[in-house]
């Protein structure tokens, strides 16, 4: 009986701990399929109020590779993912499209991109890259990082993987974890501001700038980063 009790209460919980943190932190990352020029380029130049028509003269969202966060996070600010992308937006979205700054509430001076076309959203922020909607090269789930590194080893660095799902419901853009677990992260509009609700319970308003500010290019690194060396 009390090896029994043991079992339940003691070898099971860890093993569920151990493939979680496997899963998170150790397994296999997707393929990184987003095109090299993209990751490349500089996307600091541009300026973000110039949005492009989405008149559907261009490729379609499902024509354009997936955006992934290379590794961990990218090290300077990259060009837009769906720059070629025409499709008009779905009719249940509001466009937010441009470059964001975080001016009021729980997360000011954060900066953020946010791309769409057709169903298809884009944010880049931070280091990170969060695509979700249909693409050429992968499934509809952000399949990404937080960004946040835990520990490195060697010249590896370790960072908790994360899958959401970005859908329009009533007027606001829901995060949902994995697709279909409860809603962490939420975006709309309130007149000329874009409010971000976070998973820390923050909530940000933001206002709409053209520029990428200086200090943005280059991400600050994020995590404990302890080393295993």
């Amino acid at each position: 009986m009390i090896r029994k009790l043991l079992v339940f209460f003691v070898v099971l919980p860890l093993c569920l701990l151990l493939f979680l943190f496997w899963l998170g932190l150790l397994s296999a990352r997707p393929p990184l399929t987003t095109d090299p020029a993209t990751l490349a380029g500089d996307g600091s130049v541009l300026n973000y109020c110039e949005l492009p028509a989405l008149d559907g003269g261009g490729k379609m969202a499902a024509e354009i590779p997936k955006g992934n966060t290379p590794g961990c996070g990218y090290s300077h600010f990259p060009l837009p993912i769906l720059a070629q992308c025409t499709e008009p937006l779905s009719e249940s979205a509001d466009d937010i499209r441009g470059l964001w700054l975080g001016v009021e509430g729980g997360h000011v001076g954060h900066v953020e991109r946010v791309e769409q076309c057709g169903s298809r959203v884009v944010v880049t922020s931070s280091g990170v890259i969060h695509d979700y909607g249909p693409n050429s090269t992968a499934g509809l789930n952000t399949d990404d990082t937080e960004g946040s590194v835990l520990f490195t080893a060697g010249d590896s660095e370790y960072c908790m993987r994360s899958s959401a799902a970005m859908i329009w419901e009533e007027g606001i853009l829901n995060f949902h974890v994995f697709g279909w677990g409860p809603v962490v992260v939420k975006r709309y509009l309130d007149g000329e501001q874009l409010i971000w609700e976070y998973a820390d319970g923050s909530t940000t308003r933001m206002n709409r700038i053209c520029e990428l500010p200086a200090d943005q290019k280059i991400p600050l690194p994020r995590g404990q980063r302890y080393s295993l060396n």
